[in-house]
């Protein structure tokens, strides 16, 4: 394995996708009315059918590794095939990365394996085949890094339990494979976070009984040898509930890590990375402390601006006394300025079930709170004022079916937005204050944001 350059903590200044049972039960069902009631799982869940070319490669494989083997298809990432037909050495031709795993081994053998196929006079041929970490494929990316001009080929991997996972990064050439990088991980990505026209490797690890929570960046130099950057997360977070790029202030490219905290609530890091390598956004665990929040809260671009903000939760004015289960809240979307420091974009209401934010105009600011109409299931808006809740500005609601969706709009609801069976509708009760909180039709297409 090539050293490792380690550039030390330098400036200690990453979308799930949730299926209900009932919509599991429904998509069942959207299966099984295809087929006869004598259909197995087994033959619902055949893999893919493969391609004239994959078919040929396959052929090759079992030529050369026996046929008791089955494919081993990545979770997630670009490649989702157990086939993976690229240029892995830079020699202008495609080679074939089989994922495969073979019965019959020893017990000191792992039996996923990775097996490297190329062409010669037009047919497949194995040329090497290797051991795989793990027993799961989780994602494969291939790349080049920093200045050095070779190809490799990085492969993420995992215990069945999917709890443990492990990366390596191998450089194939001249018919073999050398694994030249291995570490364990929680979440791994290949970009261009510095902006400087050449990939970097992310690397990020939960908080263990030995070494804390921490990002990691990886540049490959001319020479082949791994240049190090690191920086400790503020927290001793074990899991990440949601990781994104966004911009940050100074025109710079931020990597938006919610961390899970140990009581189940979110909390976020920032790390971004400039010619002194990687930084982390909140100086110290205090200021990245001002972002917990519940589970769900996760950072977005609510404006659609770039700009990811970070949505923190507040007591609507009104709330201060009930109890916590009583209260109803606000969400302040929080961004980062040029100089670091984590200030207050907008007021807003956040939905967390229908996925809405409305965004409060300036005018209401600390004038309005919300209330919540249960026997409609609405969200209505309402002045506050000396400590008293006022007329009603607006309401909101999400209608799931056509003829709740008419009947709204009958009652003169407008349509805001649709999402497959869902629809979003305002009402706005007509008025003649002078308060200066009254809202148009306008106004709801500048503020009603629809969370991607």
């Amino acid at each position: 394995m090539i050293p490792i350059k380690s550039e030390g903590r330098i400036g200690c200044a990453v979308k799930k996708a949730k299926i209900s049972v009932s919509a599991a039960a429904a998509l069942l069902m959207t299966f099984l009315c295809g087929c006869s009631f004598g259909t197995s799982i087994d033959n619902l869940m055949t893999p893919p059918k493969l391609s004239v070319e994959q078919e040929q490669i396959y052929s090759a494989l079992t030529d050369a590794a026996g046929s008791s083997i089955s494919l081993k298809y990545p979770k997630s990432g670009t490649y989702l095939s157990a086939f993976i037909v690229e240029d892995i050495d830079g020699d202008g031709g495609s080679e074939a990365v089989v994922f495969y795993e073979k019965t019959g081994l020893t017990v000191e053998e792992n039996t996923l394996r990775i097996n490297i196929l190329d062409q010669s006079d037009g047919k497949w041929r194995s040329v090497c085949d290797t051991p795989a970490d793990g027993s799961e494929i989780e994602k494969v990316m291939i790349s080049k890094l920093g200045s050095n001009s070779r190809v490799n080929l990085i492969i993420g991997s995992s215990l069945i339990n999917r709890s443990e996972k492990t990366v390596s990064i191998y450089n194939y050439s001249d018919g073999n494979i050398e694994k030249t990088f291995s570490s364990s991980y929680s979440f791994i990505d290949v970009t261009d976070l510095d902006k400087d026209e050449e990939n970097e490797f992310l690397l990020l690890s939960g908080s263990a009984s030995d070494a804390p929570a921490a990002a990691e960046s990886y540049k490959l130099d001319e020479q082949g040898m791994y240049h190090k950057y690191s920086c400790e997360l503020s927290g001793s977070f074990t899991a990440f509930d949601s990781i994104v790029y966004g911009e940050i202030g100074g025109d710079r490219t931020g990597l938006y890590i919610d961390a899970v905290t140990g009581t189940g609530l979110i909390q976020t890091d920032i790390v971004y990375m400039d010619e002194s390598g990687l930084n982390k956004v909140f100086a110290n665990p205090e200021e990245s402390l001002s972002t917990v929040r519940p589970s769900g809260f996760s950072s977005y671009d609510a404006d659609g601006d770039g700009i990811l903000e970070i949505p923190v939760q507040t007591i609507s004015p009104g709330y201060e006394e009930v109890s916590e289960s009583e209260q109803m809240k606000l969400t302040n979307l929080l961004f980062i300025n040029d100089e670091n420091k984590l200030k207050q974009k907008y007021s807003s209401y956040f939905s967390i079930n229908d996925g809405y934010t409305f965004i409060f105009p300036d005018k209401w600011h600390k004038k309005v709170t919300v209330k919540r109409d249960a026997i409609n299931d609405e969200i209505v808006f309402c002045a506050y004022e000396n400590n008293q809740i006022g007329r009603e500005l607006l309401r909101i609601c999400c209608a799931e079916d056509s003829v709740t969706r008419e009947d709204r709009i009958s009652a003169g609801y407008m349509l805001l937005s649709t999402k497959g069976e869902s629809s979003y509708l305002a009402y706005i009760p007509a008025s003649d204050a002078e308060d200066g909180l009254s809202l148009s039709a306008a106004d709801m297409a500048v503020y009603f944001k629809l969370k991607k």
